[in-house]
């Protein structure tokens, strides 16, 4: 797939098989991540790869949108390190696009992902850092459950150019 049809036909998969995703295809995923925008180049992202499925199975009784955990063989936390900040506030950006590569390359890679949003709730940013053992400058934004795709979402047709604006509102 060329990279506009990537990013047309991406779509939020929740279903997966049971297949194991392949550490080099992991990766491969962080690679593509660790390669978005910066501000400033600063970076400030953290990943927490997570295999264990009791992990996985603990995060959708206080996260109620997290069920496909329990069915993902594997997902990744994107995290914020607040120290590494150049520019105060930009890690939220700057995560967003390292998420957004990676929802982009897992779907590349024939793997379904979809976004499951932490950050900024408090109380799941909470959770998580204790379940997690992240220290309290590292600060989760968003999770993504990964794995064989076992349903099939067709693209949709976003474009919408009443939201188009040339040179002025």
């Amino acid at each position: 797939m060329d990279a506009i049809e990537v990013i047309l036909t991406r779509r939020s998969i929740r279903q997966y098989t049971p297949e194991p995703v392949p550490d080099a295809v992991i990766t491969d995923l962080l690679r593509a991540a660790m390669s978005a925008p910066s501000a400033a180049n600063q970076q400030p992202w953290e990943f927490v790869v997570i295999t264990d499925r009791a992990i996985r199975d603990e995060i959708p009784r206080f996260h109620p949108y997290a069920a496909m955990l329990r069915q993902a063989p594997v997902a990744i936390l994107i995290c914020g390190n607040l120290k590494r900040e150049t520019f105060k506030g930009y890690w939220v950006q700057d995560c967003s696009a390292a998420t957004e590569n990676l929802l982009l390359a897992a779907h590349a890679k024939g793997l379904g992902a979809v976004w499951v949003g932490i950050y900024p709730l408090e109380d799941r940013v909470a959770r998580l850092q204790k379940l997690l053992g992240l220290p309290a400058h590292v600060i989760p934004l968003a999770l993504v459950p990964i794995g064989y795709p076992a349903e099939h979402v067709p693209p949709a047709d976003r474009y919408d150019a009443s939201r188009v604006h040339h040179d002025r509102w």
